[in-house]
């Protein structure tokens, strides 16, 4: 092990003592997920199961095993694969124990397998109602279960926390955890502490208030509760985050659109127990709506947004809290994956967290107090601050950033779209290096201030102009947007402070990554390759084809003596939808649901793919008027965008591309989808609560416009480019 990291086996042993004291042992002689107790999570075992979504407490993704290494890698061939039956975001990592093998997929279905063999044993269907896809503001995706003594815990898309038997997939019992009537959603993963289930939520950019809680693993029962913001009535919860909210109210505004919306902070994806310290730590999201002008007058540090926020597991009593983005603005969530270890930094060990949030700048946070010991920029170009004041712990800002201050639109590197999203980061402690799905894609932010940029009942609420994320009329602009939108894959050194290597991609919206024993770094592509890299150099070492972009990490296992490596494939999420023209190459990659199991040696034939058609379409004749196309261009961009494209350039492949749509020359037929809910069944639900029949049609004129200046400006060699996402 190199020098500088020391999180070695006598740690998580001695982690595992400490903890397993805490929590009722698994039954003697268990076997399957009854083994799953918290001596297991803590250390992860010996690298045969990957008994939760991050490998085991510390999630750092990183497995002991070493059959398949950095010298045969380049043998992998598919040992199974299986066809999954939706075509939306494939975000979840597999979970594997004793030879069973459990991921979800969209609409928070469960699916059990045979993990050597691929035998399906049992499918889990919570039935959401198709329409509650127009409150998941990136996909009706989920990131998997987690396991317990003989259990299996789900979050689902309509805000239930179910318990599964895990041997049969039948359901043992449900809580629902948010309250039906507001936009909630939950698509990250539970985790199991103690005998507790935890779990978050998101529908912050629809306006909700954060919190997570904890509840019995046996029953269901709640244990408590820790609210991230403020009650906006001033009031006390009563619940454990009471003594915090009075800490924290000060850094709200009295008045504010916080007041309506709720403030946002929705924890929407990690929660990491730490076995070492008995601690909690949540990652804390974007404020609602996301100007903080209008949210909190432009006061105050708003906490404990984009914050990590410590806890007592048991009590869900405050420890500390560090902000990464203080009065956050721009949907710089801290939600991204959390990494642990034990660091030497200035020749002494730290016990360290370790993130690459949205904002662009990696954090190693002293995990005892939530000191920050430093911060770097983990991709290029990061403009909306210069680093970090390591005295006080604070951004330097650029003014300009402050969009709503200045009244001038600003165009930021990172965007919402994050220099790292939910994509899972992994740190492997021989290397010493963690490794980023990190990407560069810039997005402007202008103040809203309009009648069309309030608060609606159907659509984002983030309180800007959502018009200033369109492409201009431009080609060349189009081109460009589409160029500077790349993806890479960061090696970055914590203790340094630094990348030692990278990888750069074509293309944003890489797959995450999962590290081993083997030196090898495992991660998909957009463009539809399985990658493995030396994890000390970043020499490539395997690109299998497998016909689909790739989105979630990896996990690897063994079973009779042989090692497996499996990973979903399939595209969706916030990017693809929402992106349009600058989702550039990935558009031409089908997209195509799929999980995939590897071995040494694997001999299955994935079948082949079809790359979709993307060529051109005979369009309705473009009759509207320069201000029709103005007013339909505004309306397009306040409620389709964020599902169908930027300037209506398609939805990535995942939802239908209207710029093809064979209603768009048909009046009628194109109101009885938006207006009269003809496609609520499919998710598509009426938007009569926030559009006229009028303006439903001016919508239509636009994108009958946008689709004729594609097809007459973004052509290359006669055809119209796939960058245009059609």
């Amino acid at each position: 092990m190199r020098k500088g990291f020391a999180l070695t086996a006598i740690v998580a042993l001695l982690a595992s003592c400490t903890s397993g004291g805490n929590n009722q042992p698994a039954k003697s002689g268990a076997s399957g997920v009854g083994k799953v107790d918290g001596a297991l999570l803590t250390t992860g075992g010996d690298g045969s199961d990957w008994a939760m979504t991050g490998f085991n407490y510390a999630e750092q993704r990183f497995s002991p095993l070493t059959q398949i290494n950095d010298g045969n890698v380049g043998q992998l061939g598919v040992a199974w694969f299986a066809d999954m039956p939706d075509a939306r975001g494939q975000e979840a990592t597999p979970i594997v124990i004793d030879g069973k093998l459990f991921v979800t997929g969209p609409w928070s279905k469960v699916f059990a397998f045979d993990a050597a063999t691929g035998k399906a044993l049992w499918t889990y269907d919570p039935k959401i109602d198709p329409q509650k896809g127009v409150q998941a503001c990136c996909d009706v995706v989920n990131r998997g279960v987690a396991a317990w003594k003989g259990r299996l815990y789900l979050g689902t898309l309509d805000g239930r926390l179910v318990a599964l038997d895990a041997a049969t997939g039948k359901e043992d019992w449900s809580v629902q955890t948010t309250d039906k009537a507001r936009p909630y959603t939950i698509t990250g993963a539970p985790r199991v502490v103690k005998d507790m289930v935890l779990i978050g939520n998101g529908g912050a950019e629809f306006g909700v208030r954060g919190y997570v809680t904890a509840y019995d693993a046996a029953n269901g029962s709640k244990k408590w509760r820790f609210y991230t913001v403020p009650n906006p009535n001033g009031a006390k919860d009563g619940e454990a985050s009471d003594a915090a909210m009075a800490k924290a109210s000060p850094t709200w505004s009295a008045n504010g659109q916080w007041k309506q919306s709720g403030g946002g902070g929705t924890v929407w994806d990690s929660i990491v127990y730490d076995a070492e310290l008995d601690q909690l730590y949540l990652g804390v999201g974007n404020g609602s709506p996301w100007n903080h002008g209008l949210r909190s007058e432009g006061q105050g540090d708003n906490l404990f947004l984009s914050s990590i926020v410590a806890l007592k597991p048991e009590t869900g009593e405050y420890l500390w809290h560090y902000q990464e983005t203080p009065a956050e603005s721009w949907d710089f969530t801290a939600t991204q994956p959390i990494n642990l270890a034990t660091l030497t930094i200035d020749g002494k060990p730290r016990k360290v967290l370790m993130q690459a949030p949205k904002n662009g700048f990696f954090y190693v946070i002293d995990r005892t107090d939530g000191k920050l010991i430093n911060a770097g920029q983990f991709i290029p170009g990061v403009n909306w601050a210069t680093g970090y004041d390591m005295k006080t712990g604070r951004p330097i800002e650029n003014p300009a950033s402050r969009y709503y201050k200045t009244g001038k639109p600003f165009l930021a590197v990172p965007s919402a779209i994050a220099a790292h999203n939910w994509q899972p980061m992994s740190f492997n402690p021989k290397a010493g290096l963690a490794y980023i799905p990190a990407q560069i894609v810039g997005a402007g932010y202008m103040a809203g201030n309009a009648p069309l940029d309030q608060a609606k009942p159907i659509g984002f609420n983030v309180g800007e102009n959502m018009g200033a994320l369109m492409y201009p009329r431009d080609a060349a602009a189009v081109k460009g947007a589409t160029a500077a939108a790349t993806g890479l894959l960061v090696a970055w050194d914590p203790v340094a402070n630094k990348p030692r290597w990278t990888v750069k991609y074509p293309t944003p919206w890489n797959g995450g990554t999962m590290t081993t024993a083997g030196n090898l770094v495992f991660q998909g592509t957009s463009l539809g390759e399985f990658r493995a890299y030396a994890a000390d150099t970043g020499k490539q070492l395997l690109a299998y084809p497998v016909g689909t972009g790739v989105m979630a990490g990896a996990a690897t296992y063994v079973v009779g003596g042989t090692q497996y490596v499996a990973v979903l494939a399939g595209r969706g999420g916030a990017l693809p939808l929402s992106l349009g023209y600058a989702y550039g190459k990935g558009a031409e990659v089908p997209n195509r649901p799929r999980l995939i199991v590897f071995k040494l040696g694997g001999k299955t034939a994935l079948p082949t793919t079809t790359p979709p058609d993307n060529s051109p379409v005979a369009l309705p004749a473009a009759t509207g008027t320069p201000a029709q196309v103005a007013q339909g261009r505004d309306l397009f961009g306040r409620f389709c965008q964020v599902c169908h494209g930027a300037s209506a350039a398609g939805g990535g492949g995942v939802l239908p591309n209207l710029q093809r749509s064979g209603a768009l020359g048909n009046a009628d037929a194109w109101k009885s989808i938006l207006i009269d809910g003809a496609l609520k069944d499919q998710g598509m639900v009426s938007f009569a609560k926030v559009l006229t029949p009028e303006q439903a049609q001016l919508i239509r004129l636009y994108v009958i416009d946008e689709a004729h200046w594609a097809q007459q400006n973004l052509r290359d060699g006669g055809a119209v480019q796939a960058k245009s996402a059609r």
